[in-house]
């Protein structure tokens, strides 16, 4: 009875190619990692420029806080994420992102709750910036997780709406709201009446009314600024994905 023939092994060159895989988490990766440092500049308040009031409305300093340098980023990477993937993969890394800034926090507590070394003169110090503020950690994740649904939330509704047109309206229109939302809810909570069942000092009305928009304005302009960067990332992304991502 003849043996069958030896299967042969494809060679390298004959070799099917891997299918991609795409960027969804390496997306989501940054989206995350840019989230939790802005969380941790944003326990340091700033203030720019001499004090200026305008019939009695303070104009000048300008009151921000660090998490303004990236966490607008996390917007320009949401609209990647909602653009290019859909509402529930958007929805996904924003709640993967939530949890883990609510362990940060959770972590941060823990450790200051632990006895230091002898030789370390460093408790009080690391406690007062990390330490765990609950009236900080609520106006955050609050206003993170608001913010960052209603913009994915707008974008993919407008994006239906639009016929997929207009990427330059869903960007920008997302952001307004989100943003809005996002501001509002951190600042309230975190420095307004609104928050002090929390615990803790409320800055007065005029320097909040500063604070919120003053953080908007600033959040919607880097949107604004970096839109063309927007549309090539969104372009690159996308280009690179095996399949049409899922639009529900």
């Amino acid at each position: 009875m003849p043996r069958p023939a030896p299967t042969e092994e494809p060679s390298p060159s004959r070799r099917p190619a891997a299918p991609a895989r795409g960027n969804y988490d390496l997306v989501v990766a940054l989206f995350v990692g840019l989230l939790l440092i802005s969380n941790i500049g944003a326990t340091k308040l700033i203030q720019l420029g001499p004090e200026v009031a305008v019939g009695g409305y303070p104009v000048l300093p300008v009151i921000t806080d660090g998490g303004a340098f990236l966490f607008p980023l996390t917007y320009v990477l949401g609209d990647v994420l909602a653009e290019v993937y859909g509402w529930r993969r958007a929805r996904r890394a924003i709640v993967v992102g939530f949890v883990l800034a609510a362990l940060m926090s959770l972590t941060f507590w823990v450790v200051a709750a632990m006895p230091p070394a002898s030789d370390w003169a460093l408790q009080e110090a690391w406690a007062s910036v990390l330490g765990f503020v609950p009236r900080i950690v609520v106006a955050s994740l609050c206003g993170y997780l608001a913010g960052q649904l209603l913009n994915a939330l707008v974008l993919v509704r407008l994006k239906r709406r639009t016929g997929g047109r207009r990427l330059w309206l869903r960007l920008l229109g997302s952001t307004v709201v989100g943003e809005l939302v996002d501001t509002v809810v951190f600042c309230s909570l975190a420095f307004g009446s609104p928050g002090s069942w929390l615990g803790g000092d409320s800055i007065p009305l005029a320097s909040l009314v500063n604070y919120v928009v003053t953080g908007f304005v600033y959040k919607v302009l880097v949107e604004v600024v970096l839109l063309p960067v927007t549309y090539l990332v969104i372009r690159y992304v996308r280009a690179r994905e095996p399949e049409p991502a899922d639009p529900g």
